[in-house]
């Protein structure tokens, strides 16, 4: 049907329309971050100060944005094919920020997602690791104080609680996290030498095997024999990873076997002893390189395809010897690799020319061995945390062009970022801080749910005091097919729903029923006490001559001398002398 047709009817779509839900308008205002962010005299912070002098004039993000200024220029001028056309298109559910803002409007957004804040308060001691899943939507975090935590942005309440909390290895820091590239899967690292595999509601799954720490030549161990540093996903193949160790190795593992490495390869020093810890590796998005930075200094880089023998590239000096590289990255397009080194520089390298840097910064200080340097989304920008010029003092998250590494914004967040991620899908950006706190940096404008998804919600409710009691009330017994009345119900509707249910063995299973008496089958039923102090009572051995047992079984063995037959043939029989009468009155 025409357009023109369909407006003369008063006809602007089909099917049914969604129920939108009105929200605060101010919603996003209680988590705006105040202007700490400190501009640097240049060329580019210019135009980021005209940015932030114009980000004050958009519209609030609560009002509607599309359709309202359809609205407005409908009733300005007389509506067009054209119009109408992209009035039925903003009801498409899919997110495009060239139709939502203008031209105009487009080029006075924030150039990074750091105008409002979420915090994540639950961890004791400072997030040394960080991951997020594919899809944005969970969290995973570890700390110093042993423990892993799961945080799901979607089902969070205003109480931003982690929805689950363990710990992987008891006393041992975290170290490292990965989810896999499906985001089915993910990578626990700790200080011990075994690699923890979990899947995505953070349920063990396996414990990869460690070496024997007496065998020299680690070509020849199962596992690690030396604590854990890092670990990497395959880019494409979701059942390989490889892990970095203290014991100057990487070994290339398969999901399906944790019994022994597929592949070992052998970190060989200058130094003396020819071993040094590999403390960081990565894999490049093609999955053709792997890397790995080492304690002396080094950055090496193998081929896959390779026998892993010797490096194909090293560079000698790429950080000062003696301090912890705490990342690697590869860009995008897989030819620059960005290191942060424990010397506080940041540096990136290109494996075209993999003989020097091709930009470096020193201005970056290191305060733990874990903190990371990643590229933005758009492989414009370099990100990373700063500590403090002196201790206690705040530290900053530092924005830096790729090209020079010139800091281009410097943002105090008070406590010094640790760990970095950005995420490219909801483009909000997670700290690890010191003080063991997340912190999502986030723009309502630019950002895509996440940290939004809380604010969107509704305040929670409060408990009445039928939700109480129904708390403290006795849990109820359900049985399938009887509603609580206890009638039968005829399951004609829930037909589906009990196939399926029939089909799972746990559903399915039929209750053990209560034991009575002493027990059996291994289970013991409430009475077993009181049968074993029967038995205990019943027990007359004690009391009873030993004579009289044994002389009472003397008229059963002649009478069926079943184990005895044969005496009566070789046993001699007894002749006892004959005593007279004279000598029985003397011996009386």
């Amino acid at each position: 049907m025409d357009a023109d047709v369909m407006a003369a009817m008063g006809i602007s779509g089909f099917g049914k329309k969604p129920r939108k839900r009105q929200l605060d308008a101010a919603r996003f205002d209680k988590a705006k971050r105040e202007e700490t962010s400190t501009s640097l005299p240049s060329p580019v912070n210019d135009q980021d100060a005209r940015l932030s002098r114009a980000v004050p004039t958009l519209p609030p993000p609560s009002q509607p944005t599309r359709p309202a200024i359809e609205n407005d220029s409908r009733e300005s001028r007389p509506a067009s094919p054209d119009s109408r056309q992209e009035g039925l298109s903003a009801e498409e559910p899919e997110y495009d920020p060239d139709e939502e803002y203008g031209p105009s409007v487009q080029a006075d957004l924030p150039e990074f997602p750091i105008t409002h804040e979420l915090i994540l308060k639950d961890h004791t001691k400072v997030v040394s690791a960080l991951a997020l899943d594919p899809s944005g939507a969970r969290v995973l975090s570890g700390s110093h104080d042993y423990d892993c935590k799961l945080w799901d942005f979607g089902g969070m309440d205003q109480r931003c609680k982690p929805f689950k909390s363990w710990e992987p290895a008891e006393s041992y820091h975290i170290h490292d996290l990965k989810y896999s590239p499906d985001g089915q899967r993910f990578l626990v690292i700790s200080g011990t030498t075994q690699a923890k595999l979990y899947d995505r509601d953070g349920e063990e799954q396996a414990t990869f095997i460690k070496g024997d720490p007496y065998i020299r030549d680690m070509k020849n161990t199962a596992g690690h024999v030396s604590e854990l540093t890092s670990c990497a996903w395959h880019p494409k193949d979701v059942q390989t990873f490889i892990t970095g160790s203290a014991d100057s190795t990487i070994r290339i593992w398969n999901v399906e076997n944790k019994r022994k490495q597929k592949t070992v390869i052998v970190v060989k020093s200058k130094e003396r002893g020819a071993r040094t810890k590999v403390t960081t590796c990565g894999y490049s998005p093609d999955g053709r390189y792997i890397a790995g930075a080492c304690l002396d200094g080094t950055l090496h880089l193998w081929k896959t395809n390779s026998n892993f023998v010797r490096p194909d590239m090293t560079i000698q000096d790429a950080h000062v010897k003696g301090t912890e590289t705490g990342s690697l990255t590869f860009s995008v397009d897989g030819n620059a690799i960005l290191t942060r080194g424990g010397d506080h520089t940041v540096k990136l390298w290109d494996i075209r020319s993999f003989k020097r840097p091709i930009a470096a910064r020193s201005e970056a200080p290191t305060l733990y061995p874990s903190t990371n340097a990643i590229f933005s989304p758009d492989n414009k920008y370099v990100v990373t945390g700063a500590g403090g010029p002196e201790k206690g003092g705040h530290g900053a998250l530092l924005f830096m062009k790729r090209d020079n590494l010139e800091i281009v914004k410097r943002l105090d967040v008070g406590a010094t970022p640790v760990v970095v991620q950005w995420h490219p899908k909801i483009n909000q950006i997670v700290l690890g801080l010191t003080s063991g706190v997340l912190c999502v940096l986030y723009s309502p404008q630019t950002s895509l749910n996440g940290a939004k998804l809380l604010l969107n919600k509704g305040p929670a409710k409060r408990p009445t005091v039928e939700d109480m009691s129904d708390a403290v009330a006795a849990p109820a017994i359900i049985v399938p097919g009887v509603t609580r009345d206890g009638e039968f119900t005829s399951g004609l509707p829930n037909k589906r729903k009990r196939d399926k249910e029939r089909q799972d063995p746990r559903k399915s299973h039929r209750p053990e029923l209560p034991v009575q008496g002493p027990g059996r089958g291994g289970r013991v039923g409430a009475s077993a006490t009181q049968h074993v102090v029967q038995n205990l009572v019943r027990d007359t051995t004690r009391d009873e001559d030993p004579r009289e047992a044994l002389l009472k079984y003397a008229k059963v063995g002649d009478e069926d001398p079943q184990w005895t037959g044969a005496w009566r043939i070789n046993q001699p029989k007894p002749v006892f002398a004959e005593v007279g009468e004279e000598k029985e009155e003397e011996e009386g």
